[in-house]
């Protein structure tokens, strides 16, 4: 029997045996050190998950600002060019449209309308303060076109005539009179407007034709109360 046959004394564990045929002692960690290790490893992993969590909330916190702020100005920025050229809301300040227009009511005005055709008459339109009114009356009116360039204007026995034919104003209330004024010959690029309230309005009948360069443009609607909703 050679020396590697033979056989460990009982209650001792067998030396490893190498692919070499020699043996060795087997060299381990101890246990609570490896388990030390292994608790710092999963310490370290667990830190890293955590940061890893906050950093991606931290930029999903900013992602989510700067998406916000993106829709932000854009929806000012829509706003304004909406503002400065399309659509604009005005508010009645007076009596002088009724009943068409009460006070407090509020108007949608259309800006762009006029760069694409003429105005017309019986169209409501808002206009900035003429030149000959005071600094102190309101700064923008709005009051309905009666006559256009070229056309000449007048009322007598109550009625408003636009080249010597009687104008139909369905708009009015039954009964309206308009007290006698003119004839007024609309100037090129001019119109004549009237208040629809022909008793308390001040229109073309003191300020003359307006220029159309004031024009702001035409409401076509009514917004508010919502229970007067209409277009106009």
């Amino acid at each position: 029997m050679t020396p590697t046959d033979a056989t460990a004394p009982q209650g001792e564990e067998p030396p490893d045996r190498r692919t070499d045929g020699s043996t060795s002692e087997v060299l381990h960690a101890p246990e609570a050190e490896q388990a030390a290790l292994g608790e710092n490893d999963i310490a370290a992993a667990r830190s890293r998950s955590a940061a890893e969590r906050a950093d991606a909330r931290r930029r999903q916190r900013v992602r989510g600002v700067v998406e916000w702020a993106v829709v932000i100005l854009g929806a000012i920025l829509i706003a304004f060019l909406v503002r400065t050229f399309l659509f604009q809301a005005f508010f009645i300040p007076s009596e002088s449209m009724e009943p068409t227009l009460v006070n407090r009511d509020r108007v949608i005005v259309n800006k762009l309308g006029y760069q694409l055709h003429d105005v017309n008459r019986g169209d409501l339109i808002v206009f900035g303060r003429p030149p000959n009114e005071p600094v102190e009356a309101i700064e923008e009116l709005i009051k309905r076109v009666v006559a256009v360039e070229g056309e000449t204007v007048e009322a007598r026995d109550g009625s408003v005539y636009i080249n010597r034919q009687r104008l139909h104003e369905p708009y009015l209330t039954e009964g309206t009179f308009t007290a006698a004024f003119g004839p007024v010959e609309v100037p090129p690029g001019h119109v004549f407007v009237l208040g629809d309230n022909r008793g308390n309005s001040r229109d073309s009948r003191v300020f003359g034709p307006v220029d159309e360069d004031l024009i702001v443009g035409r409401a076509f609607v009514r917004v508010w109360p919502l229970g007067r909703l209409a277009f106009l």
